[in-house]
């Protein structure tokens, strides 16, 4: 059990037996008197990905999920099933698209990442924060545009679509932020 104002992004408690991961928290007081702390946070269940918003009372306890992590490594796709390694056994696993959601962006072929396991059941991937993916087009830089900071559409190479400086072009490689598809900046 850990107390409601301790919570972070990122941590996973357990309401009515599922695995939430919290994606977003924040904290106010409100202005009464004797009013007590609320604390609000934004959810989503491991299993179906669905999300909630959630207000508790300061002081109130949540449940913590008791959850493992397993390095592994992604080798291919096939159909609508991801192959991946499990880095200590060997052993290969099959997981299906939609349990890898929005993190099949950002999964290239040998890639090392980590699952995570709540009841010995793998609920989710664990990206590394950013990853380097090359982009396999965009439309070419305007010359004089640099007077405001524009961003333009560009697709990478795993068939996702994000938002790049205009001076990035197609070829170049590009280190993305797993957690809102941002572009970071060029990779070296």
């Amino acid at each position: 059990m850990v107390n409601v104002t301790d919570l972070g992004r990122g941590d996973i408690v357990v309401m009515d037996g599922d695995p939430w991961q919290v994606t977003e928290v924040s904290s106010q007081t409100p202005s009464a008197r004797g009013a007590s702390l609320l604390v609000k946070a934004k959810l989503r269940n491991l299993r179906s990905g669905h999300g909630v918003q959630k207000t508790w009372r300061g002081g109130e306890m949540v449940e913590t999920a008791e959850v493992a992590k397993r390095a592994v490594q992604f080798l291919y796709r096939q159909g609508d099933d991801f192959v991946l390694m499990d880095l200590e056994s060997y052993e290969q696993l099959s997981l299906d698209a939609e349990l890898v959601g929005d993190a099949a962006g950002y999964l290239l072929e040998n890639q090392e990442l980590h699952t995570v396991l709540f009841q010995e059941r793998v609920i989710a991937l664990e990206l590394p924060i950013t990853v380097v993916l090359t982009v396999s087009d965009t439309a070419p830089a305007l010359k004089g545009a640099t007077a405001q900071a524009q961003l333009k559409p560009a697709t990478l190479e795993t068939g996702i679509e994000i938002l790049v400086p205009p001076y990035v072009e197609a070829g170049e490689r590009v280190r993305v932020d797993t957690r809102d598809g941002r572009f970071v900046e060029r990779a070296r």
